[in-house]
């Protein structure tokens, strides 16, 4: 029964086409509605094996885009749900991406180093245990990679009229867009007809400015102008970058100079020419954050310098137990243990931008400077570690922040933030806020002064003394000038007299 209706369905048909092998030239070899080529067609073998989707996901809350740094696993390989698929270069770190779904990895659509890969992007295809993965269908909304690179920029057509050539910067730098006009400049070039490909404009970034299009006006109505385009007679040099003489020439012909030349990849960088460093995620997001909280929070900045005698010998004591203690370390316990939870804590809060939230866990981010950008990884519940703790802690977590392996819980969140420029000799610096945070704690290097010193019987003698400068900048919404006044005073006083925790 069944082989009778496959006949029905039109196998006569097909086997026509395949002995004939040229049905359109053959007249009798007809296919009904539903014939035997639709069924040949719709048969489950012709058809891509379905694919299970994996997406760009959102690895941090700020994330918006993210890197492909590696894949971690190849085409055809088996994954299970947990199993690491890549790495991605995140706006904070280097994170690895798991997989969700069990499987085979069919196909990658991204390659190692997609750059700003937005989230929700189709990265890969996924297929069920057991199906061909080198047959997986490809979706048709799928992006080609190399549609997510900006496209390759097209130099801009000589001219035709042979009386003024082009300059050399138009002609011979790599990458040039088509000449951007201003609206007066538009309006001119519009109004008179004139082609504006043949003058190197002179405003910033080169912008085909108003006096550029005035100038290009009276040389077409013959009129002599004491700045005008350089003509070249001479044979055009071979070389693909313009030489320094070019270059100065063609910039002293202009009252300003026009936008310098991006240097050619490979070649000896010319006079005036630049290299662009692209920017990573992580430094577009600290440029951002810096922006907004420079322009969004009002700073406040008080300053006070601790005399370190206390804790210097206190680190000798330590370094005989093989302790390894740095100031910062020290300031962390002084701060978390006693300033912040017990004698201070209205200075450890975050501003939400319509409320204050006094956090009762004292997490204290510290500033760490890395190959991508400053990252600020987070000591979780200072108060409940001991110094030995902390130390171990701040090491541990700044050797990840350098190698990019920073998990998201480690770096977000805080509620203090410490940056210390002491190590590289800085006497004191003024910090940016870290926001929704409110205070941040700029340290300075340790530094040997002389101080009067006036014993019992009135003698004046001169002792030496090894001072710090701290400087707190505060978020005046939420601290005033009082409050962060209160607060350096404690905290000097506990870091002078460290034998004052004992005592809270």
């Amino acid at each position: 029964m069944a082989a009778s209706w496959w006949w029905s369905c039109g196998a006569k048909g097909v086997a026509r086409l395949l002995l004939a092998r040229r049905p359109a030239l053959d007249a009798a070899v007809r296919f009904p509605a539903r014939g035997g080529w639709r069924c040949l067609h719709g048969s489950p073998e012709l058809l891509g094996t379905p694919g299970i989707k994996v997406l760009m996901p959102a690895l941090s809350p700020t994330m918006e885009e993210g890197n492909i740094v590696k894949w971690l696993k190849k085409e055809g390989e088996a994954v299970s749900a947990g199993d690491a698929l890549c790495e991605i270069e995140t706006d904070k770190a280097v994170v690895t991406m798991e997989s969700s779904d069990d499987g085979v990895l069919a196909k990658i659509l991204l390659q190692e180093g997609s750059k700003n890969v937005r989230l929700g992007s189709l990265i890969a295809l996924l297929v069920e245990e057991g199906q061909d993965w080198k047959q997986v269908e490809i979706p048709a909304d799928a992006g080609d990679p190399s549609s997510l690179a900006p496209p390759a920029p097209q130099l801009p057509s000589a001219p035709a009229a042979p009386s003024v050539s082009a300059s050399p910067k138009l002609e011979q730098q790599p990458g040039k867009l088509q000449v951007r006009l201003s609206p007066a400049a538009r309006h001119i070039l519009e109004t008179h007809g004139l082609d504006a490909s043949n003058l190197v404009p002179s405003g910033p970034r080169g912008i085909f400015t108003k006096e550029d299009a005035l100038k290009l006006l009276q040389k077409q109505k013959g009129k002599p102008t004491e700045l005008k385009p350089e003509v070249s007679p001479a044979p055009p040099q071979p070389a693909a970058v313009p030489s320094a003489v070019q270059a100065t020439a063609v910039t002293s012909a202009y009252p300003r100079p026009a936008i310098p030349p991006i240097s050619t990849p490979g070649e000896p960088a010319a006079l005036g020419t630049f290299t662009e460093i692209p920017a990573s995620n992580i430094r577009r997001v600290i440029a951002k954050r810096l922006t907004e909280s420079k322009t969004t929070i009002p700073h406040a900045y008080a300053a006070a310098d601790c005399d370190i005698g206390a804790v210097l010998r206190l680190r000798k004591e330590l370094a005989k137990e093989q302790i390894v203690m740095g100031c910062e370390e020290q300031i962390l316990h002084q701060e978390g243990a006693g300033t912040l939870q017990q004698q201070m804590p209205d200075v450890n809060v975050t501003w939400d931008g319509e409320a204050c939230r006094q956090l009762h866990s004292i997490d204290i981010s510290i500033a760490v400077a890395t190959e991508r950008g400053l990252i600020t990884p987070i000591i979780k519940d200072v108060a409940a570690k001991g110094i030995k703790e902390i130390a171990a802690s701040a090491k541990a977590l700044a050797k990840k922040a350098r190698d990019g392996k920073l998990l998201p819980e480690e770096y977000q969140g805080g509620s203090f933030s410490i940056s210390n420029l002491g190590m590289f000799g800085i006497t004191g610096f003024t910090a940016v806020i870290n926001p929704p945070q409110a205070c941040i704690l700029a340290v300075g290097r340790a530094r040997t002064e002389l101080k009067v010193v006036e014993d019992e019987e009135g003698n004046e003698t001169l002792e030496q003394q090894q001072l710090m400068t701290v400087t707190l900048s505060s978020d005046g919404r939420v601290v005033d000038d009082e409050l962060a006044s209160k607060f350096l005073e404690t905290l000097k006083a506990n870091i002078e007299n460290p034998i004052r925790l004992a005592l809270c």
